[in-house]
């Protein structure tokens, strides 16, 4: 059974990854834009609580995340495994998730990140801001919210790289050929870690 996550910059695929990486491992995605999204859309005590935040351009609290998070994985379809895409960002997030998987007497398999240049980053992200029309995705926009996941992410990526979970992944080139080095690291930290025996690739679909 894996549980895992999948981390990134903004820009590095890691979305496009993630569902093709969830549905090889048959296990479920967990994008934390989606728990927000449907959250708010679905306007629950606490969508409409991280509404007020999102309305006011401020941050969604540690707190508020975290229980939406705890609540998402609580639920049937991830009893037998998840991928978790967006969380934790934080050191706060990073232990009120091994809070979570404690209370429930599991833990994580592994972390995987996904490795894109910036300069490449930035080159993907106004391409698709033109294709798109998206005007407010400039280039200081788009460097700026690296910078902020390189600052928010560095501690984070630290913890578990000492817990021995971590692979980092070349996110450049196919996507297939990104997906098959993806699944490599994954069965690799299984491996490594002896959670999960080796299974190699296209074993599992």
């Amino acid at each position: 059974m894996t549980r895992m996550l999948l981390m990134g910059p903004p820009g590095s695929g890691k979305g496009t990854q993630a569902t093709r990486i969830a549905d090889k491992l048959g296990i479920v995605p967990i994008s934390t834009g989606d728990i927000f999204r449907h959250n708010v859309k679905s306007m629950t005590p606490l969508g409409v609580e991280a509404k007020r935040y999102i309305d006011n351009g401020d941050f969604v609290p540690d707190e508020v995340t975290n229980r939406m998070v705890a609540d998402r994985i609580a639920q049937a379809d991830a009893e037998h495994g998840f991928l978790l895409d967006g969380y934790p960002r934080t050191k706060g997030q990073v232990e009120a998730l091994d809070a979570m998987l404690a209370e429930a007497g599991q833990s994580l398999s592994a972390v995987v990140e996904l490795e894109v240049p910036d300069e490449e980053i930035v080159e993907r992200l106004l391409k698709r801001a033109e294709i798109e029309g998206r005007a407010d995705d400039t280039q200081e926009v788009i460097e700026h919210r690296l910078d902020l996941y390189h600052r928010e992410t560095e501690s984070v990526i630290q913890e578990y790289v000492e817990r021995g979970i971590v692979a980092r992944v070349d996110g450049t080139g196919q996507i297939d050929d990104v997906t098959e080095r993806l699944l490599q690291a994954v069965y690799s930290v299984r491996s490594a870690t002896g959670s999960l025996p080796v299974i190699q690739p296209g074993a599992e679909s």
